[in-house]
């Protein structure tokens, strides 16, 4: 299962039915969940923790010490869930000291060709990352945000659950969850209904989420007034998601 041209270090933890390709590296402190296939010419490097059936393409780099020019050799992290794919030429780092030391990434994401997830990202489940994505550190990503292909993040920015960047999208403010931007530098053009009905949220509620995000965007209110109006008109779960996201942004919300 493990190539004889592979170099795995003694102390990595890798389940007995890991797969691992010619040429690839595995560092000391990696550990490797059941069922994970590992392409040729890949570089993991801990600590580094990967869930169960992860997929690596070759000449990914996972697991390597983050760019930050602070970074000062820092026993940090990177932690996966179960069910992620990472393509070619995809690079994940670790975390910094000076956040949550981790860098950490749920579960069935799919990080297409050359994506970028810099240090102390926290990452959903259910994402998808398009060709060439980049998120600067501390990023954080809900569940099922999607993001076109070289769409890139400013750091400390808040993406919300269920949103999604047109390709060529340039983040630099908080998206709310269920949002859809586009542009440079990017603004709200409604809702993602299409990913909200594939999703299988009722009618009820995606007219509440429509009606929510009227009363954020296009009646005159302030953050304040529109986060009230929504609770007290359209108590909801979905409606509740919607303005929690838009509540915690300290960034200020993409308008």
């Amino acid at each position: 299962m493990i190539h004889t041209t592979a170099i795995v270090d003694p102390s990595a933890r890798l389940a007995e039915d890991v797969e691992v390709g010619p040429f690839t590296v595995i560092g000391p402190d990696v550990e490797i969940g059941a069922g994970s296939r590992i392409g040729p010419h890949v570089v993991i490097k801990g600590p580094t923790v990967l869930g169960e059936r992860t997929r690596i393409f070759q000449f990914a780099s996972v697991g390597e010490d983050c760019q930050d020019k602070k970074y000062a050799g820092e026993p940090t992290r990177l932690v996966m869930g179960d069910d992620n794919v990472i393509r070619e030429g995809a690079t994940l780092h670790r975390g910094t000291a000076q956040d949550r030391g981790e860098t950490t990434i749920g579960s069935r994401n799919l990080f297409m060709a050359y994506v970028h997830v810099g240090h102390d990202c926290l990452i959903g489940s259910d994402c998808v990352l398009a060709n060439q994505v980049t998120l600067a550190g501390h990023v954080t990503l809900g569940d099922f945000a999607i993001l076109g292909g070289l769409s890139a993040i400013h750091q400390f920015c808040h993406f919300g659950s269920y949103a999604m960047a047109g390709g060529g999208s340039i983040i630099t403010k908080d998206t709310p969850s269920f949002v859809m931007i586009n542009g440079n530098p990017a603004r709200a053009h409604g809702l993602n209904l299409t990913g909200l009905k594939r999703r299988g949220f009722s009618k009820e509620a995606i007219k509440a989420l429509s009606e929510s995000y009227k009363l954020v965007y296009r009646q005159g209110l302030t953050v304040e007034q529109a986060l009230d109006a929504i609770r007290s008109r359209f108590p909801l779960p979905e409606t509740e998601a919607f303005a929690a996201s838009i509540e915690v942004s300290s960034r200020g919300i993409i308008r």
